[in-house]
């Protein structure tokens, strides 16, 4: 009706035209056009207008949202898995899904991938804490390791190779190692080490050369 009210209207199209640059959102784009091409077959890429105009943008977005907040392993990798899981939309942003994705690479990734995230990992938190990256173990609050375990940020493939690690290990309470439990499975990885000597030889090598 008035013309300070018209210039003051945003309407929802050009709202989301505006967030394109948004990470949530571009997540949510990625993951409309892996759906389509994926789950629908459709040979043709979706565009940002299309993702835009669907009735599920918001749900996409929302998504996009839980992927930007926990920044999994390997997010192209986990946004295919998501789309071709069966799972309806609405329930693609809990974190259930995504344990189930991380626990099934975690016990199946190399050594290489597994100790270059792990030191990663470890590097941001001494960056935060100002401390020296190699007394994580000692120094971690245990509840931020056991998140950081579940979440596959720090691999049994370190912790379980290193005095340190095995020490802090031993700090858990039974709610913690519960937590932890189907990652740090001591069967499978007494069978994984046992396959892989070499691997294990140049993990030990690394942990001994970073005084861990």
């Amino acid at each position: 009706m008035r013309e300070k009210t018209l210039a003051a209207h945003m309407c929802e199209k050009k709202r989301r035209h505006l967030q394109r640059d948004e990470k949530r959102v571009r997540y949510g784009f990625y993951a409309f056009q892996r759906f389509y091409k994926l789950s629908a077959g459709t040979k043709k890429e979706k565009t940002y207008e299309e993702f835009c105009a669907s009735p599920y943008y918001n749900a996409f977005c929302k998504f996009g949202s839980f992927v930007s907040n926990v920044r999994p392993l390997y997010p192209e990798r986990y946004i295919d898995y998501v789309v071709t899981s069966g799972v309806k939309l609405d329930h693609w942003a809990r974190d259930e899904l995504y344990e189930k994705y991380a626990l099934e690479l975690i016990l199946k990734e190399d050594a290489t991938t597994a100790l270059e995230r792990s030191v990663m990992t470890m590097m941001e938190w001494a960056e935060e804490k100002e401390a020296a990256w190699n007394s994580y173990f000692r120094y971690v609050s245990l509840n931020r390791a056991v998140q950081h375990i579940k979440d596959g940020k720090v691999s049994p493939w370190l912790m379980l190779n290193c005095d340190s690690g095995i020490e802090m290990l031993s700090k858990f309470n039974d709610e913690q190692l519960s937590l932890v439990f189907a990652i740090m499975d001591p069967k499978h990885w007494a069978i994984r080490f046992k396959r892989h000597r070499l691997d294990v030889e140049m993990v030990k090598e690394i942990v001994k050369e970073a005084k861990l």
